[in-house]
């Protein structure tokens, strides 16, 4: 196929095929990753701008390093150092970046749909870092890239179970888009304040009982609790949360033989997972990072060629 697409802003609204593009995409840059010279020619010329609204460390850091494999020029631009905080708005700070010949435009931002509104106004292709509690794209495509990496291109067979906050997660929502489309059997498991009804209308089971969530699973993803979005308790203390929904060491008994532990990070050592499990041969947590880079160089260059092609 050809991708088409000037801006990757969510999964939801990919295809099977337009997914499994972008993997295979990536597949080819993680080989790249593995070379002495790590570095090709494909966005020489071009300036990437990190519009990141909203902290971030891995996310940023990766798609720089994507940026920078790819030969692009790279600017960064922080809520703490831009217009915004005088009153610009995102619209006006874009359309300068823009002005200013920007080529392509990444933007973490706290309310849900600022990506699809940007990508709708701007002639250059817009990345999806991570929007409020909406999606965030990459870190879903990584997340899949990493299941291929374990179990082979086809997914259809696993069971992948999502623990923790689905409620405010970016990362469920895509994760759940993809690994439905993807054909994988996906069970979220978590208390009832953090699991928002009628998610089975997406194509996927609910369970509040740890144990009987992931004893099937081929990969349990944890999901950091998000105090920076909550405006209320969810739960009476996060020493009760981990008493019910924590990995320890002693439940990973519970998971078969050959099934992986994911997490997209910030990890809350101690409350999703203890530190023992985190850094067990189950892992696969610094995997995801390392084909983060892989991914977003996908997307980049991706994106890169659609908006070229359009102009």
């Amino acid at each position: 196929m050809t991708w088409t697409r000037k801006d990757l802003v969510g999964i939801e609204e990919l295809n099977r095929e337009e997914i499994e593009f972008v993997l295979d995409t990536a597949k080819s840059f993680k080989k790249v990753l593995e070379r002495p010279n790590k570095k090709l020619p494909s966005l020489r010329g071009k300036t990437v701008v990190h519009l990141f609204l909203e902290p971030s460390t891995r996310t940023l850091i990766s798609f720089e390093t994507a940026a920078m494999r790819l030969s692009a020029d790279i600017i960064n631009v922080s809520g703490s150092t831009s217009s915004v905080t005088k009153g610009e708005s995102l619209r006006d700070t874009a359309e300068n970046i823009q002005a200013l010949k920007g080529d392509v435009i990444v933007l973490r931002h706290s309310s849900s749909g600022a990506a699809h509104y940007l990508a709708r106004i701007m002639r250059i292709p817009v990345l999806n870092g991570g929007d409020g509690s909406h999606e965030h794209p990459t870190q879903a495509l990584l997340d899949a890239f990493t299941l291929r990496e374990n179990f082979g291109d086809d997914l259809s067979k696993l069971n992948i179970t999502i623990v923790g906050d689905i409620l405010f997660s970016r990362v469920a929502r895509s994760n759940i888009w993809l690994l439905t489309k993807l054909g994988a059997k996906v069970t979220l498991c978590g208390p009832n304040t953090l699991v928002p009804k009628g998610l089975e209308k997406m194509g996927v089971r609910v369970s509040h009982n740890l144990q009987e969530a992931i004893k099937d699973a081929d990969a349990v993803m944890l999901l950091r609790i998000q105090h920076e979005r909550m405006n209320a308790s969810y739960f009476p203390s996060l020493g009760e949360y981990r008493a019910s929904f924590g990995l320890t060491r002693d439940r990973v008994n519970w998971l078969k033989d050959k099934a992986i532990i994911m997490h997209p990070g910030p990890i809350n050592r101690g409350v999703e997972l203890d530190s023992e499990v985190a850094d067990s041969s189950r892992s696969v947590i610094l995997n995801q990072v390392t084909n983060g880079i892989a991914v977003r160089m996908a997307g980049l260059y991706l994106c890169s060629a659609a908006a070229a092609q359009m102009d």
